[in-house]
C-alpha cells in the first residue's frame, strides 16, 4: 500500500446504505469531504473560522472511482494526500474497508480558494498544509 499523509477511520451508519443494502454512492462523497476536514484541522484550521474570515475552500471538481461496496456496520478508512497544482489543491482520497484493507473507493477532489468570493491562489493554504505540501 502506498504512503499516505492522512487517515481517519470511521464506521458505515445504518441509514447510509440504500435499498440494495450497500452504501449509497453519494455518501462516499460525504466520508471524503469529512477527511478533508478533519485534516484541515489537524494541521491547525478550522473550516467553519475560516469561512468567517471570508476564506472559503470550496470543490471544483470531484471524480470518484467506486470498486467494493461497504455494507452497513462495516470499519473503514479514509486515507488522503494533497498536492498542487496550479491554483487548485488536488486532494487524492482512497477509503478502504477495515480489517481487509480492500479498496473501496478512489477519488480525486480538485479545491479552489475564494477570499472574500474572488477567486485567489491560496496562499493561506500553502501555509496551513506547508508541512505536507512539501513532500
Amino acid at each position: 500500500m502506498k504512503e499516505y499523509q492522512f487517515e481517519l477511520e470511521m464506521k458505515v451508519r445504518d441509514y447510509e446504505c440504500d435499498l440494495q443494502c450497500i452504501v449509497n454512492n453519494a455518501n462516499y462523497q460525504h466520508y471524503m469531504e469529512h477527511a478533508r476536514h478533519e485534516f484541515l484541522e489537524k494541521a491547525g484550521a478550522n473550516f467553519g473560522a475560516l469561512h468567517n474570515r471570508g476564506i472559503d475552500a470550496v470543490v471544483a471538481r470531484v471524480e470518484i472511482d467506486y470498486k467494493v461496496s461497504l455494507i452497513s456496520g462495516d470499519r473503514f478508512t479514509v486515507k488522503l494526500n494533497i498536492a498542487r497544482e496550479g491554483v487548485k489543491l488536488v486532494f487524492f482520497e482512497d477509503i478502504y474497508r477495515l480489517p481487509d484493507l480492500k479498496l473501496c473507493a478512489r477519488g480525486r477532489v480538485e479545491s479552489v480558494c475564494l477570499d472574500h468570493g474572488r477567486l485567489t491562489r491560496g496562499e493561506l493554504f500553502d501555509e496551513i498544509f506547508a508541512d505536507w505540501l512539501k513532500k
